[in-house]
């Protein structure tokens, strides 16, 4: 029963290949249409050659990257279910596990699946928007930021402790035990924001 289930959520993920693009597209579109318009409202109090700067940033590139980065992960979330329905069928071979208790941990895969494609689009959400804001304000002449928190209760201590410091973009910090080093937004639940610093300021 195992073998069939992961056989079938393996090709799921190359079926909802096309859907998984559509919705990756919409993401990134719409990402890139809210940050684009906050930049814009933000060009009202900067000279006019930076603004012109910022209406032609290339950003293409970042769009490509990220579309490509989102199709992965959507269609990875069938292909995590069918890794734990094998490493359940493996260990239930080694410690005698039962075919009815191993069912109804198969069946709570689908509840992991849910939790983490949640986690994927709030992050992948916030990656976009900051992409993109670190290639219009590297296009407008900026070299770093600082990194600003949402200043709540939430907000990890990890990432408490970066409120206020400068980084450049090009050497991002590294705040989190396991994770490779990430800008603010960039990082799963990230809810911090890269505040770009230009040569005049």
């Amino acid at each position: 029963m195992s073998s069939r289930i992961e056989e079938t959520l393996r090709h799921y993920a190359e079926l909802i290949g096309p859907w998984a693009t559509s919705v990756a597209k919409l993401i990134v579109t719409d990402v890139a249409r809210r940050n684009l318009n906050a930049w814009k409202a933000n060009a009202q109090d900067m000279s006019r050659a930076l603004a012109d700067e910022l209406a032609n940033a290339p950003t293409g590139s970042y769009y490509a990257l990220l579309m490509d980065e989102q199709v992965k992960l959507i269609r990875s979330l069938p292909l995590g279910a069918a890794q734990r329905v094998h490493d359940l069928a493996q260990q239930a071979m080694i410690d005698g596990t039962r075919g009815g208790e191993i069912e109804r941990e198969i069946m709570r895969t689908g509840k992991v699946t849910a939790s983490r494609a949640k986690m994927i689009a709030r992050t992948e959400v916030s990656r976009a928007a900051s992409t993109f804001t670190q290639a219009r304000a590297m296009y407008a002449g900026s070299t770093g930021y600082i990194w600003r928190t949402s200043r709540d209760g939430s907000v990890r201590d990890t990432h408490r402790a970066q409120e206020g410091k400068f980084f450049t973009w090009d050497n991002p910090p590294k705040t989190d035990k396991g994770l490779a080093p990430y800008h603010p937004g960039c990082g799963p639940n990230c809810r911090c924001y890269a505040e770009p610093v230009f040569p005049n300021d």
